[in-house]
């Protein structure tokens, strides 16, 4: 990243990008004078946002690819390297809720949901990585959930996938220490986009207010700026997370008596 958080000469490809945080994103790295690439399943709505990046980034681009294909995740890795010229920023964001009570989990189900949101960001990311280390220099910015530090209740399935999507994260952040490629971790809290509205997944349980994308897009840029490894959005998440460690047994308890009074009182 440039001076200024300009980020002129980058080239920037963010997965997940057709709405909510992937494209709050991609149109901020836009903004800041990136070539970005997005990609996601939807054409009309990834269009839109091409659009809207556009506007500040004329050589922006677009590809339409589902990402529970590992065929498709190589494809668009070369694609992104051979038609933006290389990848200095790949932002690891597509992936899908799963807010089901583990009674109602199945092993195809689980192992669906770890496709996607960790199984596709590996093997995105090793294969963009070699041509990072190469130059010496590059980001990776996964998006993982507090669901992967605090373990939401009635979302197992999902709480393991981003827990192994920032286990991985760390451990290649260290593996990659002062090669020039660094990795940012992203701990979003629950922000305002259609997926707390998804379809086949359990209500949201009401026990904080969304956040808008653009104080978690706020949240990613300043991190960026800082060199952070992680980053929370809102930050009283990063608290909680450490009261957590502190006291595991007490936490999960007051967990279990929280979900416990929601239930009582429906």
């Amino acid at each position: 990243m440039e001076a200024g958080g300009s980020f002129a000469t980058q080239r920037v490809l963010v997965t997940g990008a057709s709405s909510g945080i992937g494209a709050g994103l991609a149109e901020e790295f836009a903004r800041r004078g990136a070539v970005v690439g997005i990609c996601a399943r939807r054409r009309d709505r990834l269009d839109q946002v091409l659009e809207r990046c556009r506007a500040h980034s004329p050589g922006s681009m677009r590809w339409v690819a589902d990402l529970a294909d590992p065929a498709a995740v190589d494809e668009l890795a070369a694609t992104a390297l051979d038609e933006l010229g290389r990848v200095d920023v790949v932002v690891n964001n597509a992936g899908i809720p799963l807010r089901r009570h583990v009674t109602k989990l199945d092993p195809a189900t689980v192992a669906s949901v770890m496709d996607i949101n960790f199984l596709s960001p590996v093997r995105l990311t090793l294969a963009l990585l070699p041509h990072m280390l190469e130059r010496g220099s590059g980001r990776v910015v996964n998006v993982s959930s507090v669901a992967a530090t605090l373990s939401s209740p009635g979302e197992a399935a999902y709480d393991a996938s981003k827990a192994a999507l920032t286990a991985f994260s760390e451990a290649m952040a260290i593996d990659l220490w002062g090669t020039g490629v660094k990795v940012l971790v992203v701990y979003p809290g629950l922000i305002d986009t259609e997926l707390i509205t998804q379809p086949g997944n359990d209500p949201v349980v009401d026990a904080v207010t969304p956040v808008p994308v653009a104080e978690l897009v706020d949240g990613v840029f300043s991190a960026l700026a800082e060199d952070a490894v992680q980053v929370y959005v809102p930050g009283f998440f990063a608290d909680l997370a450490k009261g957590k460690a502190g006291d595991v047994p007490g936490f999960l308890a007051g967990a279990a008596a929280f979900v416990a009074s929601k239930k009582a009182a429906t």
